[in-house]
């Protein structure tokens, strides 16, 4: 028989990402709504071990919906990867009267939080927080929607000089391992292509581009380029190009943490208070050791197994539809 929740704790672990606000408000309002107390933690995983922890109401997550990153600060905790320290989170929990956990970060927060829900038998929730989109079992991860515009306005601003100088442009984005926001970035800046992790065992990406892409019609070419040592990242693909292409003039700019920060757009914040509201939903109903995603504009829970153990695919469609539009 499932224990009566009375008290939820939220906290934001790993990198920040923006709509994360807008999430730990949600789950605070909808857990006030439920009768169901809040606690928030800060610094992650590492302030669950400190313990760093305030109660929450409803005026502690006010004005905050617009904000870019957390609140409730987030850290990467060493300790909480070894036993003695999700001992110590434990004994924390049990101390603060928290009856599960709503946990708010990319695959290494939900792959913390499965081990410790399995350890202890304790319910907990999370909520895919990640500008690199890369969770399986949702369409979209909270920040992405914010992190490709941030990239589309910057690359415009570059376009702009890229075009009077007649240059090759290699723009180095976030992702990780992922080229969600290298290839989707591609397609709503216009650029010629993008340079992605996922196929970069399959073909010459660069050989590809030069042969086909930065065609004598265009007098310069913006490229996309996942940061990802598979891919070389810009400045080791500039210096192939310059090495192999010396005619070609060739610069780098990396967008680097520009991408993480900003006010959240209006998909990341709808999309946080309806995950933010259905991790409350789905601890009341007993489920734990589940993510909330989206799928075809419905929210579905997600084991954490599969969420973080399962590579997310990319569309190879839209990388066709680069090709086509590059021309």
């Amino acid at each position: 028989m499932e224990r009566k929740l009375k008290c939820i704790g939220v906290l934001t672990s790993g990198g920040d990402a923006p709509g994360m606000n807008a999430a730990i408000r949600a789950v605070t309002r909808a857990a006030i709504y439920n009768g169901v107390e809040v606690k928030g933690i800060y610094r992650g995983y590492k302030g669950l071990i400190s313990n760093e922890i305030v109660p929450f109401k409803t005026q502690n997550v006010s004005n905050i919906i617009q904000q870019g990153g957390t609140i409730l600060k987030t850290a990467r905790s060493q300790e909480f990867q070894t036993e003695e320290g999700r001992k110590t989170a434990y004994e924390t929990i049990v101390r603060e009267k928290i009856d599960a956990l709503i946990v708010i970060g990319g695959d290494g927060t939900l792959t913390g939080a499965r081990i410790f829900s399995e350890e202890y038998n304790f319910p907990v929730a999370g909520l895919p927080g990640t500008i690199d989109n890369d969770l399986y079992g949702t369409d979209t991860t909270l920040g992405y929607d914010t992190a490709l515009n941030t990239i589309m306005q910057a690359v415009d601003k570059i376009r702009d000089t890229a075009t009077s100088h007649e240059r090759l442009f290699f723009i180095e984005v976030m992702g990780r391992n992922a080229g969600f926001l290298a290839l989707d970035g591609a397609i709503a800046s216009g650029a010629e292509a993008a340079i992605i992790p996922e196929i970069a065992t399959e073909v010459d990406q660069l050989e590809e581009l030069i042969k086909n892409g930065f065609r004598k019609s265009k007098n310069s070419s913006i490229v996309l380029v996942a940061e990802s040592e598979i891919t070389g990242g810009a400045i080791g693909l500039a210096s192939r190009v310059q090495k192999e292409y010396p005619q070609y003039d060739v610069r780098v700019t990396i967008l680097g943490h520009i991408q993480r920060g900003g006010s959240p757009t209006a998909n990341d914040r709808i999309l946080a208070s309806r995950m933010g509201a259905a991790a409350v939903d789905a601890l009341l109903d007993g489920q734990r050791n589940v993510m909330t995603g989206i799928q075809n504009d419905e929210i579905v829970l997600v084991p954490f197994s599969k969420a973080i153990k399962n590579d997310k695919p990319i569309n190879r469609n839209l990388l066709e539809t680069l090709r086509i539009l590059s021309i």
